[in-house]
């Protein structure tokens, strides 16, 4: 093994190996299928942090079932992403001044296909980067033939049942992608407005009355003001009629329960066609509706001469003035409200009535529901539970056309002769019912959900039921962010149990959102995000993953830092020195048999540390418990073993016993070797290169057996006794360090215990105390007699531990040295706890400075109560009150 560990050249021979050997491949046979499907990233997608957690997170879960010898299999695939492609190709032709008018809807379409084949993709590869070991043979997209039918399929079916159909309501209109979307494609957030009180004026020459609104370009459209009916302000008004200003049209007041008597006035201008509380006003009272924009925002015809053509916020602020101009505007105030934006492209969203078709979601969700509710289907974290039945249980119609040319066009043709409207699998050649040939295709597409949601057995094969479908459905794990839980998550839900009558997964894994160090979403426009294929290119692949990993607790988001990155790149380094030095001491041929030769203390804590280390990683990846395994994981390989009993073990490594160095290296193969196969799932680069070092001609760790490991399980007398020992040598160390002795510095130590077991354990343990504490001189007595001069503490065993300074430590100058470093930690405690508890700096500074101050203020509570620990150990005999104090 070369001395240093290159990421850059192992990952990519070793990717390229899996693939060869086709290791990604489920093996199949008669033992349990463990699957996952992947959320499919959209065509347009580029690695992004997001992704990295999302698909490591699989990855692990994936090789860990692997490892277990399940039938496993990790299905990859792409979404066609509807909006966000057509976006794409549309640009690339504006930059050749081309519109997809220009070129008609088929030509679009083909340029689309061509951009995919081109472009698309890309995020494929970035995750065979990432490690990611997905069947790619089994490789899906969302417009593939295959995937096509089930969409169809689908449509029909549900169309055939009166569970869709087409209605003009009011949408969530995008006015940049030019389509309706969702309304859980619609972001709401807070916003800073305002608040425009205007005056109506009477018909008949009377005061007229005051209306409030957040949106005043939309009461061009306005065809009544509505009041509360037991509002006496207002009573005498109900019935009659006032003028819409700048339209100069009679609308009535009528009184209607909708209206919030506490909101501005009172009195709300109904605007059927863009809102939906109007909207539903006016079809109670038989209002007309008047859409008064086109699909990009425009103001239209119906607006009037003098704001048709505006952009509907220019519109604003002409009506504004006109307003003013009139003597119309009463009033403006601030007003805090809530502005929903478009998920893709953040433009704000516009409420529109519209022509579209409907999914009716509620009989599809009742089983949905109750196989939640009867454990058939389990979150993690268990508190999503409660929002996942909440939503469905207040569920709306699912708005699925959009006007796009990029997706599933929808499969219904009208006739052009008589209007009968039908949805068809295959083009049809005529009408049924008059026989005229001349049918017309509804121009919409499906929303890119309507083919993700069948995902988990569309991908399988279905309609057909195949024998992919029959091994791998259900699948049993779906991991992804909470933000789609209802797009995709609940939908799927739904879709299985309707199409397929079963569960499409038993578990939901939801983990938390990436962000920076002071707590903001990583994105692209923020500039805190950084680019994975750098991480990768620079510190490689099994860095990132583990790096990422251990500071994701189980469901709470993540804050990233660059600073992040170093425990996984310190670790592979760690790992990759131990593999070196084991290949140095272990020479061919020593092999990972079964141990034989007599265990000494050590020898069994480290077995029984290896027990517990596997059971809890295999508990903690079956409870979705990832940062926790990794944290175990790296305890024992780093701590337990490479600190610990690696270090033990040089002792007979450069020994002269033949036997018991033999026992060493078998234990040393073993034990690396198992903690490799734990390590695998995290870091599946590095382990495969070491494995393939130090264990020649067992093929793939990737398909090595996890650790059986219960045989060492009984050792757990001597693992406590070995911990007694450990706790000796990290005072001994403490102590060492706080006094500034130098490593090279051999020291006498004196350790005392009234109980003789405890002192028969130090003795068998001598050698290694004397060898990792650098000890000179080591005494072990009932009531041992303590060096004049010496640094002191009792272990939690009750041991008397004392570190002879004579010649070492200038006790008096030690002391006041720390008393100096004390007296300057003080003064800055005083000051960060001050600033702390001043009101205007907590409320008033960035959030990321308060936190900071915070971290600060806890490092320095750390330091402080070091520095009085180091000060108390200190005893020169007859100065005992300059110490332990």
């Amino acid at each position: 093994m070369k001395k240093n560990y290159d990421p850059g050249t192992i990952e990519k021979k070793w990717y390229r190996y899996w693939q060869d050997n086709n290791l990604f491949q489920p093996d199949g046979g008669s033992v349990p299928a463990f699957t996952i499907v992947i959320p499919p990233p959209n065509v347009t997608g580029i690695l992004h942090m997001g992704h990295v957690l999302n698909n490591t997170l699989q990855d692990i879960l994936i090789r860990y079932k692997r490892m277990q010898k399940l039938n496993t299999l990790w299905l990859p695939g792409m979404d066609h992403a509807g909006i966000a492609t057509q976006n794409k190709v549309e640009q690339s032709m504006a930059s050749e001044g081309v519109t997809k008018e220009d070129i008609g809807r088929d030509k679009f379409v083909e340029k689309a296909w061509e951009w995919k084949e081109k472009h698309g993709g890309i995020i494929i590869e970035q995750l065979k980067q990432l490690g990611c070991s997905c069947d790619w043979s089994r490789e899906r997209f969302t417009l593939d033939e295959g995937l096509s039918n089930a969409v169809k399929e689908t449509f029909l079916r549900l169309y055939d049942k009166g569970l869709i159909y087409r209605g003009t309501y009011i949408v969530n209109l995008c006015p940049r992608c030019r389509t309706a979307i969702s309304d859980e494609e619609v972001v709401h957030q807070p916003v800073k407005g305002k608040l425009w009180t205007i005056h109506y004026p009477s018909i008949d020459g009377g005061r007229g009355i005051m209306v409030a609104t957040t949106r005043p370009e939309t009461m061009l459209g306005d065809t009544a003001i509505a009041v509360h009916p037991e509002d006496e302000r207002y009573k005498h008004l109900v019935g009659k009629k006032v003028r819409l200003p700048l339209q100069d049209r009679p609308i009535p007041v009528i009184a209607d329960e909708m209206v919030d008597r506490e909101f501005g006035t009172g009195a709300v201008k109904i605007t059927p066609a863009h809102d939906p509380n109007d909207f539903e006003a006016g079809n109670r009272h038989g209002l007309d509706s008047i859409v008064i924009m086109d699909t990009r925002g425009i103001m239209n015809d119906a607006a009037g001469e003098a704001y048709r053509g505006l952009d509907r916020f220019e519109c604003r602020e002409k009506v504004i003035l006109d307003l003013e101009s009139l003597g119309l505007l009463e009033k403006v105030e601030d007003y805090d409200t809530s502005v929903g934006y478009c998920y893709r492209c953040n433009s704000i969203v516009e409420p529109y009535l519209s022509r579209q078709w409907f999914v009716r979601m509620k009989p599809l969700a009742q089983p949905a529901v109750q196989a939640v509710r009867d454990g058939r289907i389990r979150f993690f974290p268990d508190r999503w539970t409660k929002v996942y039945l909440h939503w469905m249980e207040n569920i709306r119609d699912w708005c699925i056309s959009r006007q796009l040319w990029w997706g599933h066009r929808i499969p219904v043709w009208t006739c052009i002769a008589c209007g009968h409207l039908q949805a068809y699998r295959e083009e049809p050649e005529e009408c049924p019912r008059c026989h005229a040939k001349q049918l017309e295709q509804d121009p919409d597409v499906l929303d890119t959900w309507f083919s993700s949601w069948l995902w988990p057995f569309s991908t399988l094969g279905w309609p057909r039921m195949t024998g992919d479908l029959k091994t791998y459905y259900p699948t049993q794990v779906l991991i992804t962010a909470p933000e789609i839980i209802f797009f995709w998550v609940a939908r799927m839900i739904m879709a299985g149990m309707e199409f397929m009558n079963d569960i499409p997964f038993d578990r939901v894994y939801l983990h938390g959102t990436v962000r920076d160090g002071i707590g903001r979403k990583m994105s692209k426009s923020l500039g805190n995000s950084p680019d994975p294929l750098d991480i990768i290119a620079n510190l490689g692949a099994d860095a990132l993953r583990f790096s990422m990993v251990m500071i994701s607790p189980r469901g709470s988001d993540i804050f990233f830092s660059e600073d992040s990155l170093n425990v996984g790149r310190t670790f592979n380094n760690k790992i990759w020195n131990a593999a070196r030095l084991i290949e140095q001491t272990c020479p061919p041929g020593s092999g990972a048999d079964p141990v034989k030769g007599e265990l000494t203390l050590f020898d069994k804590w480290i077995l029984h540390r290896l027990f517990q280390a596997e059971s809890e990683i295999s508990s903690h990846l079956e409870n979705f418990r990832f940062n926790e395994a990794a944290v175990t994981v790296h305890r024992f390989i780093w701590h337990e073993f490479c600190d610990w009993y690696l270090e033990i073990a040089k002792l007979d490594l450069y020994g002269d016993d033949s036997d018991r160095k033999a026992t060493v290296r078998k234990l040393l193969l073993l034990i690396f070797q198992c903690s490799l196969k734990m390590l695998h799932p995290f870091s599946p680069f590095i382990t495969e290169e070491i494995w393939q070092a130090l264990y020649p001609g067992k093929g793939s760790i990737m398909v090595s057996k996890w650790p059986e490991v219960k045989s060492y399980g009984g050792y757990r007398k001597e693992a406590e006794r070995v911990e007694i020992v450990h706790r000796v040598i990290t005072a001994v160390r403490t102590m060492r360090s706080e006094t500034h002795i130098p490593p090279s510095g051999r020291i006498r130590t004196v350790l005392g215990s009234g109980d003789p077991d405890v002192r028969e354990i130090l003795e068998l343990s001598r050698d290694a105390i004397r060898f990792l504490c650098r000890l000179e001189k080591l005494d072990i007595a009932l009531n041992p007699e303590p060096p004049a001069v010496r640094a002191t503490t009792v272990t939690q065993d009750g041991i008397d531990v004392y570190v002879d300074l004579e010649n070492l430590v200038d006790v008096p100058m030690e002391i006041q040295r720390l008393d100096k470093e004390i007296g300057k930690i003080e003064t800055e405690l005083k000051k960060t706890e001050r600033k702390l508890q001043n009101g205007n700096f907590v409320e008033k500074a960035p959030p990321e400075i308060v936190e900071k101050t915070r971290l600060i203020f806890g490092e320095l509570v750390g330091k402080m109560e070091k520095l009085n620990a180091a000060r108390n150990r200190l005893t020169r005999n007859g100065d005992e009150s300059d110490g332990n104090l």
